[in-house]
Formats: structure tokens, C-alpha cells, sequence
């Protein structure tokens, strides 16, 4: 199928461009000596997984149950969760994946342990990380001595495992991030409670991740598609965006003025990081600006345009959020050039729980 045959709006998958950016962070990961546990959250396909795996990705990092139960059936067999698992019902579905694969997940607290040590028994331990909040404010424990305290509380409850300890740093601040982890880790290997895994990530400072000095892994998402947020923090150019959102003008009510089929629904509506402005990039007018999202439609401002889209025009758009984009869509197309090699059900889309 060429791509022109394709109904919008629709996600396209540039294959070339995926292989590029997998190949350099892993060619980075490698010449560091440090692993990678990458983030599903961007793509949610089992088949791009894979073949992170194929790279030398250790293993990878799902965000909700759901989403780590769609891989786990796509044949993913190592797997994080960094979130804290809380109820009965979670807890059960944990523990029937646990049977399924290769498990770990993170507590910062001591109630979340407590679920865990009540569900999970000797003969099948779980493995459980401390969560740090080094710097985003978002969860995390707040201090080295809490991370020791809930280590040796997981130590203490025969059905788990203290497996280390896991961070989401904030971007930029790889040396703020590194000094807290190692003065947790100090205080842990004082404790005798030395943490056998220290786990990072993010992939606005993938291409600095190293200078965590006691990093033992790290967790990128975005990297596989990139986006222009990810962009406007410095990771790479338009160039290596390999999502795009094929879109097609459905009304031209002013010289200055286009409407695509593409609203909040299609492209999102999380704004772009300063100096870029709009809703997305479109390729084939990059002076175009989408500055407004409604429901089911973009609008577009052509006035800086020496070219102008007609209506029925088809167009391809750089999202400013590739992630969230793969959730709004239940299949994406694969693409070379302008071929498209396959269409893939996105297996973890919609899994909030």
C-alpha cells in the first residue's frame, strides 16, 4: 500500500528513522557500559520491544498492569513497573504476570510494601525497588534514610526482595540526581543493604545518561520516535521524528487560515517547550504554525507560508507528544519511504489500570 492510500487521521511509522534512533542509543548505551531498560509507554507494541531487545535492551519498563500484561502476551519476558501497586484486584493480576514473566516493581511507601508482602510468599519472592524523588516531585521518598527503612522492610517480608533503587530525575540535573542516589547508596551499603540494581531515566539526557556515576541501568521512551518536545529540549532534530499523524485539510475559510481533520483527539494538546510554538510540525509547510486544537479539528495559520495547502490536500504532522499520541490510536502504519510495509495493533493502548 503507498501511503497515499491511507484514510486520515492516521499515525505513520517511519521504520528507517526507528532503526536510527535505536541504533544510537543503544551504540551510546554500549560504548558506556550502561544498560537499557526502555520505556514502552512511546511505542506500545510488542514487535518494537523485540526489537529493542534484539539491540541489547536488558529488558523493559511498562508503566500500568494492563500495559505490562498486552507485552507480557506480545513475548516479553523481563519486566519493570515503576509505579506503586495498590488493591486487591491490582495485587491479584500481579501476581498471576509475576507467573508470567521475569517481575519487578517499585514502593515508596511503607503501605504499598505492605500489600506487596501480603500477597507475595518465599517460594516466589517479588523483587521491589525504592522509588527516590531526586529532584521532579513527583513520588518518591524523600530522604537516604527513608529509602533504608523501606529497604529493610522489604529485606524483612520473606516474600520479597529488595531489588535497588529506581528514580525519574528531572531533566538537566543529572548531577543533582547522582549526588542524592549516591548518598542513598552510602547510607544503604552502610546499612548492609547494598542496592544490587540503581535504575534511571528519561530520554531528554539519554546522551549524558553515563555521567550518573552510579547508574546501573537506565529507562528511555521517547527516543524510539522522538517528538518535537523532545526536540525543543535538545534530543536531536525534526529530522529523526519517525511518528508522524497523516492529516488532510478539510477547509480553507480564509487565505491565511487551514483546518485539518487532526483535533486534540488525534495529535493531543500537550503544548511544546519554548522557542517552539503550536500543536505539531507540519512537514510539507514547515512555516506553518497549528496554533489551536478544538475536539475533531486543527487550525492552522498559513500567513508566514509562501505555499498553501487546498482542500482534500493531505498533509503529515510532527506531534509535540508521541506518546500520547500511540494511546489514541488503535493501529499505526509502518512505513518505508512512502510505502507502508505493515499496519500493527497497539496492544497497550488504553490500559490505565
Amino acid at each position: 500500500m503507498h501511503i497515499d492510500q491511507i484514510d486520515t487521521p492516521a499515525v505513520l511509522i517511519d521504520l528507517d528513522k526507528v532503526e536510527a534512533n535505536l541504533a544510537r542509543a543503544q551504540s551510546y548505551a554500549d560504548a558506556n557500559g550502561l544498560p537499557l531498560r526502555p520505556h514502552v509507554k512511546t511505542h506500545k507494541l510488542p514487535q518494537m520491544a523485540l526489537r529493542q531487545l534484539a539491540l541489547g535492551a536488558i529488558g523493559i519498563t511498562c508503566q500500568k498492569i494492563g500495559e505490562a500484561e498486552a507485552m507480557a502476551d506480545g513475548g516479553l519476558k523481563d519486566i519493570f513497573l515503576p509505579y506503586n501497586i495498590m488493591g486487591a484486584d491490582k495485587l491479584d493480576r500481579l501476581a498471576a504476570l509475576h507467573k508470567r514473566v521475569t517481575l519487578s516493581v517499585t514502593a515508596d511507601s511503607a503501605e504499598t510494601i505492605a500489600g506487596y508482602a501480603a500477597r507475595f510468599a518465599k517460594a516466589a519472592p517479588l523483587k521491589v525497588l525504592v522509588e527516590c524523588d531526586t529532584g521532579s516531585g513527583r513520588c518518591g521518598v524523600q530522604t537516604a534514610d527513608e529509602a533504608v527503612k523501606l529497604a529493610q522492610q522489604i529485606t524483612d517480608a520473606p516474600g520479597l526482595i529488595f531489588g535497588g533503587l529506581m528514580t525519574y530525575p528531572p531533566k538537566g540535573e543529572i548531577a543533582k540526581a547522582d549526588a542524592w542516589l549516591k548518598e542513598a547508596k552510602a547510607a544503604l551499603d552502610l546499612a548492609g543493604l547494598p542496592p544490587p540494581i540503581i535504575s534511571s531515566g528519561g530520554t531528554p539526557d539519554l546522551q549524558r545518561a553515563a555521567e550518573g556515576s552510579v547508574t546501573t541501568e537506565y529507562r528511555p521512551g521517547t527516543y524510539i520516535y522522538s517528538d518535537r518536545m523532545q526536540v525543543a529540549w535538545g534530543h536531536g532534530t525534526l529530522d529523526d521524528c519517525a511518528l508522524t499523524v497523516k492529516a488532510t485539510v478539510v477547509s480553507r475559510p480564509t487565505p491565511d487560515r487551514a483546518v485539518l481533520d487532526t483535533g486534540s483527539k488525534a495529535l493531543a494538546a500537550d503544548p511544546v517547550p519554548a522557542p517552539l510554538r503550536g500543536h505539531g510540525h507540519i512537514v510539507e509547510y514547515p512555516d506553518a504554525l497549528v496554533h489551536s486544537l478544538s475536539e475533531e479539528h486543527a487550525v492552522v495559520d498559513l500567513s508566514a507560508c509562501d505555499t498553501r495547502p487546498d482542500i482534500g490536500d493531505t498533509l503529515r504532522v510532527i506531534p509535540n507528544h508521541a506518546c500520547v499520541v500511540s494511546n489514541l490510536y488503535d493501529r499505526v502504519y509502518l512505513i518505508r519511504g512512502d510505502q507502508v510495509e505493515r499496519e500493527a495493533e497497539v496492544t497497550s493502548r488504553g490500559k490505565l489500570r
